[in-house]
């Protein structure tokens, strides 16, 4: 094996432009280091590693340790041995804070001091980490202290759109530890799926848990889904524990609701059918408010309380259509007899039902900012804050606990950069470096409304980056999809705000893909510009506007090796080519493929097309100038591969931006444009 030490020497000199630094090689950054005079220390084969006598938390991390190491090449560690020469040992020292720790490297070896396991657990990692940037394995000598800024460092995993198998999210609770990671929101219901076993309510996973996936491009037709039986969620849970990483689960209510309510009717409202399962988006379905409902819910909610730990359960609480609420007479009587002005105070009502049946259990709501709406929130609820600061600096100074989840920073969904090399997900750019720029504990917020404040500031318990995956439909994407982000979004939930420096982040990155490598982790590579050419694929065309947009993969033509992926805004297919120069150009040549539309929109369905066109592609010198061509769209098959159309293109003279537009008739299907090339 490769030692990790070599890989990180070989990427470090990749990394143009970065200078070497002094700084130990850790991420998350420690909060203190000394470096310590004397020669560097040897750690070798045998090298014992001692525990606090019948220790047992000591012992775990101990064996932690020893499969870390081994795994990654460094030298095997001997649990208890005698043994002259540096040796590595845990002590216990109360006073550090919780998760807190010093690493000590001197001339009798490495100390990992603590007062919690946590504590232990996170020191052995530093220490690991700093065995893997050494080529032979002898460490500086240093002193440092260490604990985190924020007590909630978190992912959240979709299940329930897309299926991971259990070994992936083994590995995800694994690689999770080593950025000090220790919050796991695992999505695990929605309107495509159920993933949960609920031994009450067996139709749960007999039918909510299948659809039948439409012929999209990118995804195989037919049955699709699956889900956790309880035994592997404990097994999970306990991986997790071990990790010191606790599992949220999230049960999404009352919204997002369709796979739920298809199989129990009785609990619910819904247009859906189980057709629409395969959709992505908004759907018109929520639970309902009354004796039955709440049963079920709470039936589902014993187990899941049964199952983990979790002093916090998160319960979604977003995006829920109150449409159907409103046009029930049941429920409009009901809002009657308990004197609810309107269907937000009856969400309210109902989000305070499910709180104080948590609490009465011992546990702690949490939901995103929707769950403030009616502004009736329980004191003790944790809001996930995803629409903005605002609602999060609004939930802090109300005095409710708040995590930092906005969009689209961190939403990790999201393509990882501009090249066209990147996997299906949504369309916005999001870099490892736009993730370090956030600050949790000041972030972004409108020009002239208030900021966070000192007080309020004390309620944010932390950050946490999404993967939903409605475009993630494996384990080998969904890792890509994290990695390196998850770096860069563990420094800033770990990291004082003032030791945190870009340059110095770049600097340690290279060392954390070797550690990637040396473990079989498979992280995003960002792919190099393609050379400048008049042909430009759609991700090197600007969007006319960015509102819900994505990277959705296409079908490969035959002779292709990989599936197309086109970027588009799903609600208004248009481009812009900037700067055409006219000089040898007379027609436009463009990819065109024709994608399902498998989207919904809650009550929103429209899509009016631009006025006097359908089914064409509209070519105009800027958005709001003339109309150069237009091209019907009748030749494109719905196979999801790019079909050429060629248009006549009098550009008269000067450089223009051309807007390109797939006018369509209706919503299905969505026009997509692969690439446009300009030709004699």
């Amino acid at each position: 094996m490769r030692s990790v030490a070599g890989l990180a020497f070989a990427l470090l000199s990749l990394l143009a432009g970065v200078p070497a630094r002094a700084e130990p090689q850790i991420i998350p950054r420690p909060l203190h280091v000394v470096e310590q005079s004397g020669a560097a220390v040897a750690f070798r084969d045998g090298t014992p590693l001692l525990t606090p006598p019948g220790d047992a938390e000591a012992v775990q991390v101990a064996r932690y340790l020893v499969d870390l190491t081994r795994r990654t090449g460094e030298p095997r560690l001997a649990i208890g041995a005698d043994g002259a020469g540096p040796a590595i040992r845990l002590v216990r020292r109360p006073g550090i804070a919780p998760e807190g720790y010093a690493l000590d490297i001197g001339e009798a070896g490495a100390t990992i001091t603590a007062s919690t396991r946590g504590g232990l657990f996170y020191g052995a990692v530093s220490l690991w980490q700093l065995m893997t940037a050494a080529p032979d394995h002898r460490l500086a000598r240093v002193h440092i202290e260490d604990a985190p800024r924020f007590r909630w460092r978190g992912l959240l995993l979709d299940s329930a759109r897309h299926l991971q198998s259990v070994a992936e999210i083994e590995r995800t609770i694994d690689w999770m530890a080593l950025h000090k990671l220790n919050r796991l929101q695992w999505h695990l219901a929605d309107d495509q799926g159920w993933r949960l076993q609920i031994r009450r309510y067996p139709r749960l996973t007999g039918v909510a848990a299948w659809r039948t996936t439409p012929p999209a491009a990118g995804l195989a037709p037919g049955r699709y889904g699956g889900f956790y039986t309880q035994a592997q969620v404990r097994r999970l849970v306990a991986l997790a524990a071990a990790r010191n990483i606790t599992i949220v689960p999230e049960i999404e209510m009352p919204g997002h609701a369709t796979a739920a309510i298809l199989a129990y009717p009785a609990v619910g409202l819904t247009t859906m059918t189980a057709a629409n399962l395969g959709d992505w988006g908004v759907f018109p379905s929520i639970y309902g408010a009354d004796a039955r409902s709440f049963a079920f819910l709470h039936g589902v909610l014993d187990e899941v309380m049964a199952m983990f730990p979790s002093h916090e359960i998160a319960i979604g609480g977003d995006e829920a259509v109150h449409t159907l609420w409103h046009g029930s007479p049941s429920v409009q009587a009901q809002m009657r007899t308990l004197g609810l002005k309107d269907e937000n105070a009856l969400q309210a009502w109902f989000v305070g039902r499910i709180g104080d049946y948590l609490n009465a259990h011992g546990r702690r709501l949490v939901g995103w900012d929707e769950i403030l709406a009616d502004k009736a929130l329980a004191r003790q609820d944790i809001v996930l804050s995803w629409h903005g600061a605002e609602g999060a600096i609004a939930a802090a100074q109300a005095g409710h606990d708040v995590v930092m989840a906005t969009a689209p920073t961190l939403y990790l969904d999201n393509r990882q950069s501009a090249s066209p090399s990147e996997p299906p997900g949504r369309g916005f750019a999001v870099t490892p470096r736009d993730i370090y720029a956030y600050d949790p504990g000041d972030p972004p917020h409108a020009s002239g409304t208030p900021a966070l404040g000192t007080a309020a500031s004390s309620h944010v318990l932390g950050v946490q980056g999404q993967l939903w995956t409605e475009h993630v439909d494996s384990d080998a994407r969904v890792e890509a999809m994290m990695l390196p982000r998850a770096a860069a979004l563990a420094e800033i939930g770990w990291t004082a705000a003032d030791r945190r420096d870009w340059p110095d982040f770049a600097a340690r990155l290279p060392a954390m893909r070797a550690r990637y490598a040396a473990l079989g982790l498979h992280p995003d590579e960002p792919g190099a510009p393609p050379p400048q050419s008049p042909r430009r694929v759609s991700q090197q065309l600007d969007l006319c506007t960015d509102a819900t947009s994505l990277n959705l993969e296409g079908r490969a033509a035959p002779g292709e090796a990989r599936a197309p992926v086109y970027l588009v805004t799903i609600r208004n297919p248009c481009w812009i080519y900037r700067g055409i120069a006219p000089t040898g150009v007379g027609h436009l040549a463009v990819g065109v493929a024709a994608l399902p539309f498998n989207f919904q929109f809650a009550d929103d369905v429209s899509l009016p097309p631009p006025p006097d066109h359908r089914n064409e592609l509209v070519v105009r010198r800027g958005c709001d100038g003339p109309v150069l061509a237009t091209v019907p769209l009748a030749g494109v098959t719905r196979d999801g591969v790019a079909h050429e159309l060629v248009a006549p293109l009098p550009l008269g003279t000067g450089r223009a931006d051309l807007c390109l537009v797939l006018a369509r008739a209706g919503a299905d299907p969505l026009w997509v444009l692969g690439w446009a090339d300009p030709r004699p």
